[in-house]
């Protein structure tokens, strides 16, 4: 690389990112870290020989399209590249790739964490210290559900999905199930969980379903008034995956009806926005994307990205390319 190929950066990334980016290429960084625009991205496609952005950047059809374009890959700063119109890319000639492996355990942490959130009631029962409210203890207050000897529903036994049936089984004795026909049942086994030939099983016979699935056009909607329905009226619904696996309509639906006893959600449908509904409600635990939010993740993320930056600049296979 005797000419620093040129890379703009449309998020602020952890220091010791942005410090490798600058030393290894002629990095543009945005340090006030303002959502870019359409038109900043195609500026970005028209004079940069790469393009460094994250899940919520939306590198569409006609970004990737931009003419006349400099930019020959998009190093995706995340697991999943949803945000990316990879068809696009493929007929433009352009590289994609993601950052796979380095987010497994700080999200399946995340997942259980929403897990014993509401169970527990344990936001409610912070909103309520914190306002002021709080009287004492007293035998009757906040009572929340167990989780020990409970069933959790995986939906999607990928690396985040083992890393969460792992955490449940063996950490908190929790029986687990799971819908994902490519695993094997000794797969599941492996990590205590156990196989159901259909979604509709597994969500008629846990008391917390867990969402891991990928985002495809066949999952958007994957759990709808349908089958929300199917869940137990005590159950909760965690999703840590993707918003747009929830109808979140259908969710807020569910929820005022007493279909389902709550739940825990860290993506959204239309991120940042969130249903209003959702909001108010006390059964309902919101956390702003926070999935892989720790500082080893993030560099580790940013690290990933560069990685598979300097392999295509040098010629080589990047090591994440999934277009």
């Amino acid at each position: 690389m005797a000419v620093r190929p040129r890379v703009v950066v449309t998020r602020r990334v952890p220091a010791a990112v942005e410090d490798r980016a600058t030393a290894l290429f002629d990095a543009t960084l945005n340090p006030t870290d303002t959502p870019f625009t359409m038109g900043q991205l195609q500026n970005a496609m028209r004079t940069a020989d790469a393009l460094l952005p994250t899940v919520t950047d939306k590198i569409t059809a006609e970004v990737l399209g931009t003419t006349p374009r400099r930019a020959k890959i998009v190093a995706n700063f995340g697991v999943g590249f949803n945000n990316i119109d990879v068809a696009a890319a493929k007929q433009n000639g352009i590289v994609v790739t993601n950052t796979p492996d380095v987010l497994t355990d700080e999200t399946a942490d995340t997942a259980i964490a929403l897990l014993l959130m509401v169970a527990r009631r344990l936001g409610e029962g912070e909103r309520e210290l914190r306002a002021g409210k709080w009287t004492g203890w007293r035998p009757t207050h906040h009572l929340g559900t167990k989780v020990t000897g409970k069933t959790l529903g995986v939906i999607g036994l990928g690396r985040i999905g083992r890393a969460v049936a792992k955490r449940a089984s063996a950490g908190f004795g929790m029986r687990v199930v799971y819908y994902d026909p490519p695993v094997s049942a000794a797969d599941g086994k492996a990590v205590g969980a156990e196989p159901r030939d259909s979604l509709e099983a597994v969500l008629r016979e846990s008391d917390f379903v867990s969402l891991h699935a990928p985002a495809l056009p066949e999952t958007r909607h994957l759990m709808n008034a349908e089958r929300l329905a199917l869940m137990q009226r005590h159950a909760f619904l965690i999703n840590t995956a993707r918003g747009d696996l929830v109808d979140e309509a259908a969710l807020v639906r569910a929820l005022q009806a007493k279909t389902i006893a709550g739940a825990g959600l860290d993506v959204f449908e239309k991120e940042p926005v969130v249903t209003p509904e959702l909001l108010a409600m006390e059964n309902v635990v919101l956390l702003p994307h926070l999935g892989s939010a720790s500082t080893e993740t993030r560099v580790a993320m940013g690290m990933r990205a560069l990685d598979n930056l300097e392999a295509f600049f040098s010629e080589k296979p990047p090591r994440d390319r999934v277009a």
